[in-house]
């Protein structure tokens, strides 16, 4: 028994030690939490120690340099690149300027309102327009704003001279557009602008100040002008100084555009046209490619390359609509016309190009008396008639013809949609219309007379062609057959979308209309031209009536007379004939294409 207890005894014993035994082996992870715990409060008091060196000890200084130094991400606007005749002579190009810039972030709207005031007579700016600039962006945004571009030295030294003391204002150099000619060739070239809101949203890719076309060759071509924007990432201090550069993305300049514009040729034209109203267009013969297009009035793009003036505004709207691209605008071609009444005649079948018709002083339709230049040229065929410019000849051709079939022909030589106004890149152009009866009735809800065909015979009535269509049709003579399409880019001409297009006339056709174009020069009414200054060319005289107003002047023309090389379309807007006023003006064109004579030609 005692044995047993003995052993029961022992036994518990054994167990007591096992429990026993169980702590020291615990004891190894408590150590660990033990270190780790002295390591984590080693580097808490290091951080602390840290945070009480800055913000006690070096609190002070390094409040100054959180006020006073700042990291901007500055903007480095791309060079528009350059736009150049067909020869490289520049139109367009970039002068070094200085911009005043503003980083909204920099201050409060409440002192913004503070600088405003104090910045409006320095940039010659209204406070209210500068602060209106700094609404348009987010307040917290780190990009400028620039409130000036191009500033003239005036403005620019006495602002330097202050810039220093206004938070947040910074001058900085940087590329302007200027356009060396002036207005030359203005509608072409249009003329740049700050994008707007809405270019913004249209282009979210445009930082704030970015500078676009607004018109011309420089909207239509501004995605590969522009270039793209790099930005510099620099620390500066209060002073807008500049302390460290800290990263950079170089901008990528613009490409050059090159024109298809002979720049000698373009002056030329507009120097005769003069001020008076009117357009000149000049176009290769056989590729499209527009060798001079002039509008007048015009006015000088240089003026948008700044913020224009309320006066230089007002002295554009007293103007007669300077922006209005007279050489894509329609008007009553006149004789011009009766080329297209020639062909259509010819090649409807109802003639042939050795017909003879006879002419009189006056022809009456419908009881009205539709009359001739003079008492009648007898009887005469084709030549005679367009060299002499006989209105009862054509009148019979076209009452014979009708109106549908000159209404073909004349589109088939580019009057109207077959000339593809979007090649060209310029905005406000417009297509000429040579309406049939139907289109009468629908357009206008009256019907057709004949009398509508008598005056469509001649280039009047409904009829109205735009310079542009003019020196399309003319080339179409002179190249044997072929529409040309009309562009203004180098980079165009020969491509498949400016291949030219035959109309179908017959070779016989085009001859004796050549014939005839060459005689009105020779011995017409545009003998002008024949005075040995420039070779042999042909052309045709056109005067357009305008009701209550004087006569347009018109004149079209391609040139050498054997070999064409270019055409030419001129109306001036209420000269009188186109002999007197319209023609000498292609002949100014012609001798800068051909090169004026080293002497003054014989008068014999």
């Amino acid at each position: 028994m005692m044995q047993r207890e003995i052993s029961s005894l022992s036994g518990f014993r054994s167990n007591d030690k096992t429990l026993g035994e169980t702590p020291k082996k615990q004891s190894r992870p408590i150590h660990r939490a033990i270190v780790l715990m002295l390591v984590a409060t080693g580097l808490l008091s290091l951080h602390a120690s840290r945070l009480v060196e800055l913000q006690l000890v070096q609190g002070k200084q390094n409040r100054e340099r959180a006020e006073n130094n700042r990291v901007r991400l500055v903007p480095r606007p791309a060079n528009r690149g350059h736009i150049v005749d067909r020869k490289g002579k520049l139109l367009a190009g970039n002068n070094l300027a200085r911009s005043v810039y503003l980083w909204p972030k920099e201050q409060t709207p409440e002192e913004w309102k503070v600088t405003a005031e104090k910045l409006s007579p320095l940039v010659k700016i209204p406070a209210k327009e500068i602060l209106q600039k700094i609404k348009e962006v987010d307040p917290l945004s780190y990009r400028p704003v620039r409130i000036r571009q191009a500033m003239p030295p005036e403005v620019f030294v006495p602002l330097a001279e202050q810039v220093g003391q206004m938070r947040g204002v910074e001058v900085r150099p940087e590329a302007s557009r200027y356009y060396p000619e002036g207005s030359l060739a203005a509608h072409v070239l249009g003329y740049i602008g700050e994008a707007t809101q809405a270019n913004l949203k249209h282009h979210p890719e445009y930082p704030m100040g970015m500078i676009v076309g607004q018109m011309g060759i420089e909207a239509s071509s501004n995605k590969k002008i522009a270039g793209v924007w790099g930005d510099r990432l620099i620390e500066v201090n209060a002073q807008n100084q500049e302390l460290r550069l800290i990263g950079e993305t170089p901008p990528k300049p613009g490409e050059e555009v090159k024109l298809t514009i002979d720049l000698s040729m373009q002056k030329a034209a507009e120097t005769a046209l003069g001020n008076r109203r009117g357009a000149v267009v000049a176009m290769d013969v056989k590729t499209g490619a527009v060798l001079v297009l002039a509008s007048h009035p015009t006015f000088d793009p240089n003026l948008f390359t700044r913020k224009i003036s309320k006066d230089e505004w007002a002295t554009l709207q007293d103007q007669e609509d300077p922006f209005l691209n007279r050489a894509m605008q329609g008007y009553p071609p006149g004789s011009t016309f009766k080329i297209v009444t020639s062909v259509a005649g010819i090649e409807s079948g109802k003639f042939s190009p050795d017909s003879i018709i006879g002419t009189s002083s006056y022809i009456t339709v419908g009881g009205i008396d539709f009359n001739e230049h003079s008492a009648g040229y007898g009887d005469i065929g084709f030549r005679e008639a367009l060299a002499f410019s006989s209105n009862t000849f054509f009148y019979h051709v076209g009452m014979t013809t009708g109106p549908e079939e000159i209404s073909k022909w004349g589109h088939r030589l580019g009057i109207g949609k077959n000339t593809d106004l979007k090649l060209l890149g310029l905005s406000g152009g417009d297509h000429g219309q040579i309406p049939t009866p139907a289109d009468k009735e629908k357009i206008y809800k009256e019907p057709w007379y004949a009398g509508d065909t008598v005056t469509m015979s001649i280039g009047q009535g409904l009829v109205l062609v735009t310079p542009l269509e003019e020196a399309v049709m003319v080339s179409a003579i002179a190249n044997g057959g072929y529409r040309v399409k009309p562009h203004l880019l180098s980079s165009m001409t020969g491509t498949p979308e400016t291949q030219r297009v035959r109309i179908g006339i017959k070779p016989s056709t085009i001859q004796v209309i050549k014939e005839g174009l060459i005689a009105v020069v020779a011995e017409g009414t545009g003998q002008g031209l024949n005075d040995g200054s420039i070779p042999m060319t042909a052309g045709k005289t056109g005067t357009s009536e305008v009701i209550g107003q004087e006569d347009h002047s018109l004149y079209v023309a391609f040139g050498p007379a054997d070999k064409p090389e270019i055409a030419i379309a001129v109306i001036v807007e209420n000269a009188g004939f186109g002999a007197v006023a319209a023609a000498p003006i292609a002949k100014e064109v012609f001798q800068a294409y051909f090169g004026k004579p080293k002497t003054p030609p014989n008068p014999q």
